[in-house]
């Protein structure tokens, strides 16, 4: 049986808007015609814009209420709007924002959530509990992998409580700059997830001997929680003795030697790591990390306007909220500022912005640069139009807080960690942020997710959720058909959550073991 044809449909952000996003699967052909006599002068492929009016060349084009450019021709009524008959506007100064201005009303408390979790030593708690093995330099990333799988086959099944053991590979550790100013980021980034709470205070590396960045440099005395051989927690900080399997000690005769060294360190980690059970914690102690990948224009108006909702109910319950993205958020920095909770805080926004912005131009490339191919198929013309629909995941509550690259949360409440918005550099970095839960939104559709901690996957249409049924756990695509509004998709997810995060449901990149490599974000030269 065939599903009825829908009319010809069109959404509409804002009345100041003079162009709207075709709704129809597989896009309306040209004399198409809608409810309000509008009709198509040319073919328009769904999610892409079309004008509701005429426009002159050099006429502003707005969506969102915001201009997202500028008609390089003129543009009759009913014409397929895309960035090859756009100009992009200038990216907006930093000089003179808003700063701090916006006082929304408090949101009333939202108490009674609860979920079940693991709590740690410093007091955060744990989603998951899985024995991480830190590295610290990609020449043993090998020997670790090899001895992961012989720990996962061998020792995992003899304790049954510990979820998972994941090698914490990466590019970085030797061959680099490792004194220049900017070295800090991966350094910072790579032992604050040696420490995301996912792992229970459960430290233990593998160095090869011979590289830039040592165990010590790492992980320095008084960053890890000391825990008793019982697996009780002593204190939140101390001089616990760092855990080090050298490959290049003396005492390492033979490839078996390096491996057997490193399953019997794992095994007291795993010993201890069983040992924990779930208890019963407040919605509070959720870390939350919201990014958008493979985004389309229903971005904007499907799963990150669902996810700003839910974000407002993390906020409403005490949680931490992070959201990201330097370039799909600096086009909206005025609105950003305005929402800051104090003025420090909003300057400290601009000082990431900021710094992006040298960053970029050090390349020789701006902000531009961000939008993909896969974005403009999907109806995104510009990273203009890209930041305004990313900024909705942050919903509506005050930002409290700045992260710089791979600095650690310390703070609940809504922050922005600034991060690249590559997926798998954002993703690290918030993994670095302290995250036990990450949710991910995504409109062109990507198998993405981490190891370390369950990443919720939200698709912005019905079509790619039908496709991809076994990899997107939510269906925003509902709000656009008209079969579910913002607030219920919110509220969806919101309770996702909490199961996922107690263990009572696995998300399905957890299902199929999906997992992308950790991206240092590395801004030092490399040598």
């Amino acid at each position: 049986m065939t599903e009825p044809t829908r009319p010809p449909l069109y959404i509409r952000i804002h009345a100041a808007d003079n162009v709207a996003i075709v709704a129809n699967d597989g896009g309306l052909k040209a004399g198409a015609e809608f409810a309000d006599g509008l009709r198509l002068v040319d073919n328009v492929p769904q999610g892409h814009k079309v004008a509701l009016v005429d426009l002159a060349e050099g006429d502003a084009i707005r969506r969102y209420d915001v201009v997202i450019g500028y008609a390089l021709k003129a543009l009759p009524r009913g014409s397929w709007v895309h960035e090859r008959v756009m100009r992009m506007p200038t990216a907006p100064e930093l000089d003179g924002l808003p700063i701090a201005t916006v006082k929304p009303p408090a949101l009333p408390p939202l108490e009674g959530y609860t979920f079940e979790g693991y709590r740690n030593a410093d007091g955060s708690v744990g989603s998951r509990n899985i024995l991480a093995i830190t590295q610290t330099v990609q020449c043993v990333a090998g020997v670790t992998d090899f001895a992961v799988q012989r720990i996962k086959a061998e020792l995992l099944p003899k304790y049954p409580n510990v979820d998972d053991v994941v090698a914490l590979a990466h590019t970085y550790g030797c061959g680099v700059a490792i004194d220049a100013p900017d070295a800090i980021v991966p350094i910072r980034t790579l032992r604050n997830i040696s420490l995301n709470p996912n792992f229970g205070g459960e430290v233990m590396v593998v160095s090869l001997g011979c590289e830039k960045l040592q165990p010590e440099r790492l992980l320095p005395p008084g960053s890890i929680p000391i825990v008793d051989k019982r697996g009780e927690a002593e204190g939140k900080q101390g001089d616990a003795e760092l855990d080090v399997v050298c490959l290049q000690d003396d005492e390492h005769v033979g490839f078996m030697s390096m491996i057997d060294s490193v399953m019997r360190q794992a095994e007291e980690h795993l010993a201890r790591l069983n040992k924990r059970r779930r208890e019963t914690v407040p919605a509070s102690e959720l870390v939350v990390g919201v990014q958008c990948g493979g985004s389309d224009a229903f971005s904007g108006v499907t799963a990150n306007p669902a996810v700003g909702f839910c974000t407002d109910l993390l906020v409403r319950a005490g949680a931490t909220v992070m959201f990201s993205e330097v370039t799909e958020v600096r086009d909206g920095i005025d609105q950003l500022t305005s929402r800051a909770s104090t003025p420090e805080v909003a300057e400290a926004m601009i000082r990431e912005m900021a710094w992006y912005d040298a960053y970029l131009e050090k390349g020789r490339v701006d902000r531009s640069a961000n939008t993909t191919p896969g974005n403009k198929k999907g109806g995104l013309s510009n990273i203009v139009e890209k930041a305004m629909g990313s900024i909705v995941k942050s919903g509506s509550a005050p930002i409290t807080g700045v992260l710089a690259p791979g600095e650690k949360a310390t703070q609940k409440g809504l922050i922005y960690a600034a991060t690249p918005a590559s997926d798998f550099i954002c993703g690290t970095l918030q993994l670095a942020a302290g995250i036990n839960l990450h949710v991910f939104t995504t409109g062109r559709g990507t198998p993405y997710g981490l190891a370390e901690v369950p990443v919720i996957k939200v698709a912005t249409r019905s079509d790619l959720a039908r496709r991809w049924h076994d990899l997107m756990d939510v269906n925003a695509g509902r709000i656009a058909d008209g079969d579910a509004t913002i607030e219920d998709i919110g509220w969806e997810m919101f309770h996702l959550m909490l199961d996922v995060a107690s263990g009572r449901k696995k998300t399905w990149a957890e299902h199929w073991k999906l997992h992308n490599a950790l991206v240092l974000f590395n801004p030092a030269p490399v040598t």
